[in-house]
């Protein structure tokens, strides 16, 4: 038993409360201890990639009790890879925090970020479904706290409606869990992929109900329309590095719906056949149409970006909905560049708030390092949009490729393509106003010079941009091996074996025992 796997979630559950109780009035110690902590988790995260990249699967069996029984962590290539992008994008969010200076704008910021990682980490990593409940709500909790960071009115409004949607979808789960644990006896992943498959074709009644009530609680964590009220206030009101880090919590919905439904319930169950194919397509094309319409009716920049988010999570749900080994690679490659992406531009609109009285787009005097944050805003805005040449491009291909075969080709396309071209007039219409009508408007007599941004939180969005490129260079290897993750994720025997008959203190009673 590999206890490496445990580190992501233990390292910034150390961390957190020792900046607490030992730095809790000490900045410079809290950012020491804060970037060794997300380096640590970098080097942990990418040791446990490579460890799974060639199909080995790592079990932790908290306390030595074996599952269904006992707590497990499980690390394979979906878990270890989604781990790794949170804990980069988490480095290059708090360098932002450190260099803007956000986090010396209120209490603790340090401590609830690592509480975050922790949340987001065990999410990522477990193998049971009650500690999934347990995992989403220390996300509930931490990023309450990071949502309030520094005050105002506006951000506590946002906060409570965040927080008591979040609710409901917590609520939700709970029902979700009881209705499984009444129909199969366990809430092991790994134990319930074999009992489902065991129930009479007579009584799937409950089984059916949880796995609906399961879909609209992973929905509400990946803002899938009409489900997304929650998202454009609280991330537009949110600090940019918070809303930047936000970026992965809608990919954990994503994640979720991957890992249960290719497991749990999978395409070819007939009791719970339908929900992918019909429903979650349906609602997935809604979502990115509707994130396009408010891309380009938006008023303010980072409200357009709160509707970019939404557009590209529809994408990400679009492939994921039609449930093949192909469609699923397609979406692991673009839940990358999407998060990637959104978190480049929630950065770039702090930047562009640094200089501007407000982010309503109408035309005002230049900002400070216009040509630095205009040059930034046209690399973020045309990763976004998926135009050539980066990633997003190359993952809008995919998902078409993915979508050819199938019977929702023509919706597919037509979605996406009309979507693209709306989520393309929107970011272009934004650029124009915020930064090339700028030349045209004076500014006032007693207006303050402009600031230039400062240079580490510029280095953070560079860094973002860079690793864009990355996944557009290497996108044949990466996209391979999102295929490789893909059939392993369709072919999850041996992530059942592994969980299920790895002995501990104690084990799973055979047959007939």
């Amino acid at each position: 038993m590999s206890h490496w796997i445990i580190l992501p979630v233990m390292l910034p559950a150390l961390v957190a409360p020792f900046i607490i109780l030992a730095a809790r009035y000490h900045i410079g110690i809290q950012r020491v201890f804060s970037i060794a902590g997300v380096l640590a988790l970098i080097a942990v995260a990418a040791g446990l990639a490579w460890q799974a990249s060639d199909g080995t699967i790592t079990l932790y069996q908290l306390g030595d009790w074996a599952a269904p029984f006992g707590i497990v962590l499980v690390g394979d290539r979906l878990s270890t890879i989604m781990v790794l992008l949170t804990a980069v994008l988490a480095l290059m969010v708090l360098l932002y925090a450190i260099g803007s200076g956000w986090d010396d704008r209120g209490r603790h910021f340090h401590a609830l970020f690592q509480f975050q990682l922790m949340g987001i980490m065990g999410a990522f990593l477990t193998g049971d479904l009650f500690n999934l409940f347990v995992f989403f709500e220390v996300l509930l909790i931490a990023s309450y706290g990071l949502m309030i960071h520094s005050g105002g009115n506006a951000r506590l409004r946002a906060g409570v409606q965040y927080v008591l949607f979040n609710l409901i979808g917590s609520t939700l789960f709970l029902f979700a869990l009881g209705a499984i644990y009444a129909e199969t006896g366990t809430l092991n992943m790994a134990d319930l992929a074999q009992r489902v498959q065991a129930i009479d074709a007579s009584e799937t009644v409950g089984i059916r109900v949880a796995a609906v009530l399961l879909l609209l609680v992973f929905a509400i964590k990946a803002a899938l329309v009409p489900l997304h009220f929650w998202l454009p206030s609280s991330y537009a009101e949110a600090p940019a590095p918070v809303a930047a880090l936000f970026a992965i919590m809608t990919k954990v919905g994503a994640y979720a719906i991957i890992r249960v439904y290719t497991m749990v319930f999978p395409p070819e169950f007939e009791a719970t056949a339908g929900l992918h194919g019909d429903w979650l397509l349906a609602f997935a094309l809604l979502s990115l149409a509707l994130g396009a319409a408010g891309v380009l009716a938006a008023q303010k920049l980072d409200r357009m970006v709160t509707f970019a988010v939404i557009s590209s999570m529809g994408m990400v749900m679009v492939t994921i909905s039609l449930f093949t080994p192909e469609s699923i690679a397609a979406a692991l490659y673009y839940i990358i560049h999407s998060t990637l992406a959104a978190a480049t531009l929630f950065l770039i609109v702090d930047l562009v708030k640094s200089s501007r009285p407000h982010l309503e787009l109408t035309p005002t005097p230049a900002i400070g390092g216009a040509v630095l944050v205009s040059a930034l805003f046209f690399a973020g805005a045309i990763a976004m949009a998926g135009l050539p040449p980066l990633s997003g491009f190359i993952g809008k291909l995919l998902i078409l490729q993915a979508s050819f075969s199938t019977d929702a080709m023509t919706w597919v396309f037509a979605t996406v393509l009309i979507a693209s071209l709306v989520n393309v007039v929107g970011l272009s219409r934004a650029g124009s106003i915020v930064f090339w009508k700028a030349k045209s408007v004076a500014p006032a007599a007693d207006a303050p010079a402009p600031q230039k941004p400062p240079a580490l939180s510029c280095v953070a969005v560079g860094g973002l941009l860079a690793l864009l490129t990355a996944h557009t260079v290497f996108a044949g290897p990466i996209h391979g091996y999102m295929t490789t993750t893909a059939a392993q994720l369709f072919a999850p025997a041996p992530y059942i074996a592994t969980v299920l008959d790895t002995p501990g203190k104690l084990s799973k009673p055979k047959e007939g025992n």
